[in-house]
């Protein structure tokens, strides 16, 4: 059983729209704080959206997410998973970024992520843009290439923006590849759609050895047999899950900077992840939630039942690997 210290707080105990908001009402640590060496899983938020290329706003997306979090409780009542039994889970803040030069950012995000690895913490991370994750894998993949599960409806494996321009939200799986930190042959895409200005970032992630399973595969095979897919392609070593909120239909999300429609419903969303159960997991991600274009958070909160189930099957890993 986890450390008491590391429980949330029960809405029984505190109104949940009370107190310091922090993710799922968890204690808030900081680095210097001697009870880090106590956690095992971090809570993290990576508030930047320096990559975006249209529609910002996603920087406010941790914020709100802990906002909506008061909601979440102890138990997923559907796979009998009580997370914070299993681990000791802690919010640890956002890494401070630089809004005003994306090196910088990426760079402070790595060692942010890095201190984290050293000290054996698993992080659950809310963006933020999906360049976030880049620095992120950097941190993580530090002892060779990680697999990778992509729930999206882009691939962000463009090479350039804007005249040659490497870092946008746009990129940054094609810069893992390059970079050594992810294994393309252990690297599935799940829910790509929506209109092109042509095929070149498929044809390179192909060529590479991704798999990219486009929605109307998803939805013709159904969860079960694309999920048993994915499973076998990352296998057994180390992986990585990184969830960008646009993944699901604009009905239920609309609050992202880059919506597309025909998506997966709400339900079919949480689906997919369960289907995570057992994987070597060392992280996870849920990106792209942007405020601005739904004030009333509802894209929030359903980004954030999603971080819980991510924090379950997390949970279950390093449970795991004990």
């Amino acid at each position: 059983m986890a450390n008491a210290f590391f429980q949330p707080v029960s809405a029984m105990e505190l109104a949940r729209f009370a107190g310091v908001p922090t993710f799922m009402r968890l204690p808030a640590l900081t680095a210097d704080d001697d009870r880090m060496d106590l956690v095992e899983l971090g809570l993290v938020g990576i508030p930047w959206d320096g990559g975006t290329t249209n529609r910002p706003g996603a920087r406010h997306g941790p914020r709100q997410l802990r906002d909506q979090s008061t909601m979440i409780r102890a138990m997923n009542p559907v796979t009998g998973v009580a997370p914070f039994e299993l681990v000791n889970c802690a919010d640890l803040g956002d890494v401070p970024p630089n809004p005003v030069d994306i090196e910088d950012t990426l760079d402070r995000v790595t060692r942010f992520y890095t201190d984290l690895m050293l000290r054996g913490i698993v992080p659950l991370t809310a963006g933020g843009d999906h360049l976030t994750t880049l620095p992120v894998l950097r941190a993580l993949a530090s002892d060779g290439p990680l697999g990778l599960i992509q729930f999206d409806s882009h691939t962000d494996l463009f090479d350039s923006y804007f005249g040659g321009h490497k870092y946008t939200h746009g990129t940054p799986f094609r810069r893992a590849v390059e970079e050594g930190l992810v294994d393309p042959e252990r690297f599935v895409q799940v829910g790509i759609r929506g209109t092109a200005y042509n095929t070149e970032d498929i044809e390179w992630g192909e060529a590479q050895g991704i798999r990219i399973i486009r929605i109307e595969e998803l939805f013709d095979r159904g969860i079960d047999d694309v999920m048993a897919e994915v499973r076998s392609i990352v296998g057994d070593a180390p992986c990585y899950c990184t969830y960008d909120i646009d993944f699901v239909d604009p009905t239920h999300a609309p609050g992202t900077g880059t919506p597309e429609i025909g998506g997966p419903n709400s339900f079919q969303a949480q689906q997919v992840i369960r289907k995570l159960e057992g994987l070597n997991l060392v992280g996870a991600d849920l990106v792209e939630v942007s405020p601005p274009f739904d004030p009333a958070g509802g894209t929030a909160w359903l980004g954030i039942s999603l971080m819980f189930e991510l924090l379950c099957v997390l949970a279950q890993a390093i449970d795991a690997r004990r």
